[in-house]
């Protein structure tokens, strides 16, 4: 680690500015697929290999296997043996000479994200039980693999999904929905590739890391039912077309786990948000800064949870003696309420950033670990007391930014914006404040 980290990384604004991005860094870095997938080949099959995928991280996981897997052909001299197709968001490709990477639009679906799974389907027909196919799954893969249910059409998929987006629902019945609507997901692209068996890579992007839930789970058989997804789009108030009312009333059973071929099938998570806060604890003690976990799965209103945990920091800070980093992962979610540009990482930071008024040795960064924070082109923010001193100089009122969901403007004024570009990784956000102790 860099002196200035490990020996006083505190001593200015700067310093621990950077210190905070230092540390997402080296949490996003201990959940990339580069790291994780070489060590979890599993064995060549007496068939085929097809490798199938969809997310922001599939690319990355695709380029990894693949190397991964050359090499060990070429080690053993064996015949290579694989091929396949994955789709990510655009610009979150890898190169890739053996599986074909595909991409789409993300958080809306779109007619190359159809396309896409169309091929992928086409891929597993006619396997047999000696071939493998290789499921290379992380968030965002449910908008990236979009194949309406028969009966529905893109564009109704596209209505649904926007109404669950802007309403805040949190990703649990989003992606429920989502499997009831689909051709593909809860579990209907393993039934396609049955007799083969299915293993299945993940990397979570969902609190609580529930499998069938990451990406919606096309290869895991699924134990909701339609009408469970009825239920969500009335809780939430979502109207929808008639056709989409009558499949979901249908109430069609999505393959179920106690079907015989789903006994050879595995699945493995390989990175989850814990994995990185884990690294990012580690790191934070090397500069003798005392850590505290607050949870993996935070989820609900992204504003809410900054404005309670700036209540949580101001208390904090007049009990502490030394330096404490506040830790959080999860997905919160954001109501659109207004017209503005951001997403729910800077709509967090600006609702603490609001509650805090330019409290005295606080910093806060909030970042998705897959480097796009809604629809922009920054991983999320981070900021100290000397941004609030900036946001008034140029009379910026946090809370009229706030009340029309215009975070990213906020930051962007103020040029506190992170930006990464992609990191083809995903275990949704990363959350840190720093607490120094009050001047005595």
């Amino acid at each position: 680690m860099n002196a200035l980290f490990r020996l006083a990384p505190f001593t200015s604004e700067e310093a621990s500015r950077q210190w905070l991005v230092h540390l997402a860094e080296t949490a996003i870095a201990a959940v990339h697929p580069f790291s994780l997938l070489p060590d979890q080949l599993p064995e060549k099959p007496a068939g085929r290999t097809v490798v199938v995928g969809a997310g922001k991280a599939a690319a990355a996981m695709a380029s990894a296997l693949e190397l991964a897997w050359v090499e060990r052909a070429r080690n053993n001299g064996e015949a290579i043996d694989l091929d396949g197709v994955v789709v990510t968001r655009y610009k979150h490709g890898a190169d890739c000479q053996h599986i074909e990477v595909l991409e789409a639009s993300h958080p809306m679906p779109d007619a190359l994200g159809e396309q896409a799974a169309k091929r992928m389907l086409e891929a597993v027909k006619n396997l047999s039980e000696y071939d493998q196919v290789i499921s290379l799954i992380s968030g965002g893969g449910s908008a990236l693999m979009t194949l309406p249910a028969a009966g529905i059409s893109l564009k109704d998929k596209q209505a649904v999904n926007k109404a669950l987006l802007r309403c805040g629902a949190p990703i649990r019945d989003i992606n429920t929905v989502r499997r009831h609507l689909s051709g593909i997901k809860g579990g209907r692209l393993a039934a396609h590739a049955h007799p083969a068996r299915v293993v299945t890579y993940l990397i979570s992007d969902v609190p609580g890391d529930d499998p069938t839930l990451i990406a919606s789970g096309p290869t895991l058989p699924d134990n909701s039912k339609p009408l469970d997804a009825m239920e969500i789009l009335e809780r939430h108030a979502i109207e929808v077309p008639d056709n989409v009312r009558q499949h979901l009333m249908a109430n069609h059973d999505a393959p179920q786990a106690c079907s015989p071929e789903f006994a050879r099938d595995q699945s493995m998570i390989l990175a989850r948000a814990s994995d990185a806060l884990e690294a990012a604890r580690l790191s934070a003690e090397k500069s003798a800064v005392d850590v505290r976990v607050l949870g993996d799965d935070l989820e609900g209103d992204a504003r809410d949870l900054g404005i309670a945990q700036a209540h949580m920091v101001r208390k904090l800070q007049g009990e502490i003696t030394r330096p404490l980093l506040v830790l959080s992962g999860g997905e919160t979610s954001v109501t659109v309420r207004g017209d503005g540009r951001g997403g729910r990482n800077v709509e967090y930071l600006l609702g603490l950033f609001d509650t805090l008024e330019g409290a005295e040795g606080v910093y806060a960064l909030a970042v998705d670990t897959d480097g796009i924070d809604g629809s922009e082109d920054n991983a999320g923010a981070v900021f100290g007391p000397e941004s609030w001193k900036r946001a008034k100089a140029l009379q910026l009122s946090a809370r009229d930014y706030l009340n029309r969901n215009d975070a990213y403007s906020f930051f962007a004024a103020i040029n506190d914006l992170v930006v990464t570009g992609p990191t083809r990784t995903n275990v949704n956000d990363f959350r840190a404040i720093l607490v120094l102790p009050r001047p005595v």
